[in-house]
């Protein structure tokens, strides 16, 4: 066996149809049950759990007991981005179509990716952090100039207190439907729910799907032209 990461026995994980489609329902950051993961999945309860207990031991999720309840939740930001660059890699060698990515132009414009903001919108925001020097970027790698610090504090949001978590400030994800990277990390997540409190746009119930009220969308086409 040759040294490095075992990259077939994730492979194998993800490669399942059922597990897959699992995986899918998981990307929108909520935690989902069994039962509900089965009808996600297409398969049986019991074949479900034997599909999450493959999931769990390999580290692509986790679980958590609440009552009568188990939740199973992806087991974090990398496993989203990883899920994301194959979903991309997917359509790319897949069936052709006339526009890459998802054909709901909803999820096309603006969609949850774990907890950060993908789809156009998202691309079009890291294209003005990295247009305008407030961010620079290097394959995944990403980080704040001094001056991105500013802009960010300006638009509402505690790089400072970001700094503080484990997790990575800023990475930068490839978006599937555009091919591009969208902002990902601890400020990508914290921008999304800071675009929440302003009231710009809502989740879907039920979806991926970020929809943006016409005030937000005036609002959002201002920070990225500034």
């Amino acid at each position: 066996m040759k040294d490095g990461p075992d990259l077939s026995r994730i492979a194998s994980l993800v490669g399942d149809p059922a597990r897959a489609n699992m995986l899918s329902a998981l990307m929108s950051g909520a935690a989902l049950t069994a039962s509900e993961l089965a009808l996600e999945g297409g398969v049986g309860l019991p074949t479900a759990s034997s599909h999450l207990a493959k999931l769990s031991e390999g580290g692509l999720v986790t679980v958590a007991s609440q009552g009568r309840h188990r939740y199973y939740a992806l087991a974090g930001s990398e496993v989203a981005a990883m899920l994301e660059a194959i979903s991309g890699v997917a359509a790319s060698v897949g069936p052709r179509r006339v526009r890459p990515g998802p054909r709901d132009s909803a999820m096309r414009e603006a969609r949850i990716c774990y907890d950060h903001l993908a789809g156009d919108k998202g691309v079009a925001l890291f294209d003005h952090l990295t247009q305008k020097r407030l961010l620079k970027a290097s394959g995944q790698e990403a980080a704040l100039t001094p001056n991105g610090r500013a802009w960010f504090a300006d638009f509402g949001v505690d790089v400072a207190q970001l700094e503080n978590k484990r997790r990575p400030l800023c990475r930068a994800c490839l978006d599937w439907s555009v091919r591009r990277s969208h902002l990902a990390g601890s400020l990508g997540a914290a921008t999304l729910e800071h675009m929440f409190a302003l009231n710009w746009a809502r989740r879907e119930a039920g979806s991926r799907v970020v929809r943006f009220t016409p005030k937000g969308r005036a609002e959002f086409e201002r920070l990225i032209r500034a």
